[in-house]
């Protein structure tokens, strides 16, 4: 373990969630930078049985960091876990109320992509207990979804939207913009479909080309900065008018029906990441860790089945606690309470006020009503306000 203990004052811990990384996908899309491997292996086949051994054995050696405290939330991201049967995630779930007591209502998340799943795949996860889906849509455009490299098409978009809507009580769709060769009136149709489906949540991010990416490599045709803003102005009218609050960066939801998995992320909750490069941020009375799975799911896979899932662990030090909450807390619209840093980082804010003055100053953040939150401008310069936080 490296770096210095953190915090004295942390009397309880955070809410927790439990994250678990399914890293294998059909294909892998040109602007994707997450760990996600294309599902080649020897016979064919994912060693979907194997994998499942090593998250179970991951989730017991982890236990009792976590013993006593309950799972608020549980994601199953990747990659596309949808590539792994309703059996599978059933007895993953089966193991995890084994071993860490679910909250009575806890959320549980499962990624999809169309082109993945059908009725009975979704039925099967809904009986295992999964009770919000996350499908990446990205578009409802079929020329748009070509370049970007999915595997599935505008009338699989549309289909698989429709059915998880009518599995499941709770579902988020994921839809981009400022893609390659788009226009204006391109991205307000996606999401003018988006909002005509009625989903309780919505998830519109700008296109980044990322590094170690194809995109980022060989840069496609995008729209200029002017279109882009745009576009984000034009679909954050159109979703407002339709009843989606804007309560994070990248996030809409109707009233109540917030992502808590996500929510407890910017709020600097912890959380147990399992599977393949997972990270977690744990609590203790003394300190905060961070933890690091291996990224390749062979290492993981060998290291996991034999007592050694944990790469690297780290604490994060009382210097870097104050960029660590804002750089979470920041991307909330309407921010924070001003007594969740005490309460999440044993500190007390005041050791943060020569940065919120500087913040405040350059009109970035607002202290009101007991609550500390970015201005409209510290939203759009997002970057530039967390800047102010590191020391």
């Amino acid at each position: 373990m490296t770096g210095q203990p953190t915090v004295s004052g942390l009397t309880n811990p955070p809410p927790l969630s439990l994250y678990i990384h399914i890293p294998w996908c059909v294909q892998k899309c040109p602007y994707c930078d997450f760990n996600s491997h294309e599902s080649r292996h020897k016979n064919g086949e994912i060693p979907e049985a194997t994998y499942v051994e090593a998250l179970i054995a991951d989730l017991a050696l982890a236990t009792p960091k976590i013993w006593g405290r309950k799972i608020r939330s549980v994601f199953f991201g990747g990659g596309t876990p949808s590539l792994f049967t309703p059996e599978s995630i059933d007895r993953i779930l089966s193991q995890v109320r084994a071993l860490a007591p679910l909250e009575y209502d806890a959320e549980i998340t499962l990624e999809a992509n169309p082109g993945t799943v059908d009725a009975a795949h979704f039925s099967g996860y809904k009986e295992a207990g999964v009770n919000r889906l996350s499908l990446g849509i990205q578009s409802f455009n079929a020329d748009h979804l070509k370049e970007l490299g999915r595997i599935h098409d505008d009338r699989q978009a549309l289909q698989t939207a429709e059915l998880a809507l009518a599995t499941f009580e709770r579902v988020n769709l994921d839809v981009m913009y400022g893609l390659p060769n788009q226009t204006l009136e391109d991205a307000q149709q996606d999401a003018i479909q988006a909002v005509s489906l009625g989903s309780d949540h919505l998830s519109f991010y700008h296109l980044t080309l990322e590094p170690n990416t194809p995109f980022y490599h060989t840069p496609p045709s995008l729209p200029d900065d002017d279109t882009s803003a745009e576009m984000q102005i034009a679909i954050e009218a159109l979703l407002a008018a339709h009843g989606y609050e804007h309560y994070e960066t990248s996030a809409f939801a109707k009233k109540g029906k917030q992502a808590r998995h996500n929510l407890n992320y910017w709020q600097f909750g912890d959380y147990l990441g399992i599977g393949a490069g997972a990270h977690s941020k744990l609590s203790y009375h003394d300190k905060i860790t961070r933890e690091t799975r291996p990224k390749h799911p062979k290492a993981y896979m060998e290291q996991a089945l034999i007592g050694n899932a944990v790469e690297r662990e780290s604490l994060i030090s009382q210097n870097a606690l104050g960029f660590e909450f804002m750089m979470n807390a920041l991307r909330l619209i309407d921010g924070v309470p001003l007594g969740l840093f005490q309460q999440h980082t044993g500190l007390s804010l005041n050791k943060l006020e020569p940065n919120i003055k500087l913040a405040q100053n350059k009109k970035l953040l607002i202290i009101e009503n007991g609550y500390i939150r970015p201005t409209l401008l510290g939203q759009r310069f997002l970057n530039e306000l967390l800047e102010l936080f590191l020391n």
